[in-house]
């Protein structure tokens, strides 16, 4: 009988251990402001875009249709979504055929500590229903912006350019591997210490409305608009 105790002590600990080593996956996304935010898509699926803006709240505060008068430009920005979050909605942007899509996405899930390789899959997943769903549209794969630790306002998105950076270096990977169009926006965003520029941002994270006109200039440079 005490052999048999210690066996199940044994293999109650193995389990307890091996469960704490295993990470916890958040794959939600739906709140209430991605609902209402999605209620307000839904009627407006049905114009066509010539230009999608696709991700979260850093693109949801771009003014892109007032940065490009003349174009059809549609903001599919919601903020605080994540990769599982674009993935389930990606019907909605099929449907407006836009001719470029623009993608950004993945800080949040970062933010809430999902692994890289989880994050990555998603990725891959969305690029797989857009290239299919949307063969004649070019896809432009935009990296996950850098941070400024200093401005930082957000205690769960510090200590994280590591990660950021190992995700922007899988971004690109598959970005190749669909023959897609990449954009490092480290370029434009990042100072010499690799961190977001002071003057782009107040919060560490997201960028100031005039940040937007530079952005776009450069996307026009980069003959991408």
């Amino acid at each position: 009988m005490k052999r048999l105790w210690i066996y199940m002590a044994a293999c109650l600990f193995s389990a307890s251990a091996f469960g704490q080593d295993k990470p916890k996956i958040d794959s939600s996304y739906a709140n209430w402001y991605y609902e209402g935010r999605m209620e307000l898509y839904a009627q407006l699926n049905d114009q066509p875009a010539d230009i999608l803006f696709l991700g979260n709240s850093i693109t949801e505060r771009g003014e892109w249709h007032e940065l490009l008068p003349g174009r059809k430009v549609a903001n599919r920005g919601i903020g605080g979504d994540n990769t599982f979050g674009v993935l389930a909605r990606l019907d909605g942007v099929i449907s407006q055929r836009p001719k470029k899509i623009f993608l950004l996405i993945g800080i949040n899930d970062i933010g809430r500590g999902l692994p890289v390789d989880v994050i990555l899959n998603n990725y891959r997943r969305i690029l797989e229903k857009l290239s299919k769903g949307l063969p004649k549209t070019k896809i432009i794969v935009e990296s996950v912006l850098p941070m400024n630790e200093s401005k930082l306002a957000y205690d769960y998105l510090k200590n994280k350019a590591d990660k950021v950076k190992a995700l922007n270096e899988g971004i690109e990977k598959l970005a190749s591997e669909f023959r897609l169009t990449y954009l490092n926006l480290h370029e434009l965003f990042a100072d010499e210490n690799g961190a977001l520029k002071a003057e782009y941002t107040k919060d560490g994270i997201h960028v100031l409305p005039g940040a937007y006109v530079d952005w776009v200039n450069w996307l026009k440079k980069k003959k991408q608009l």
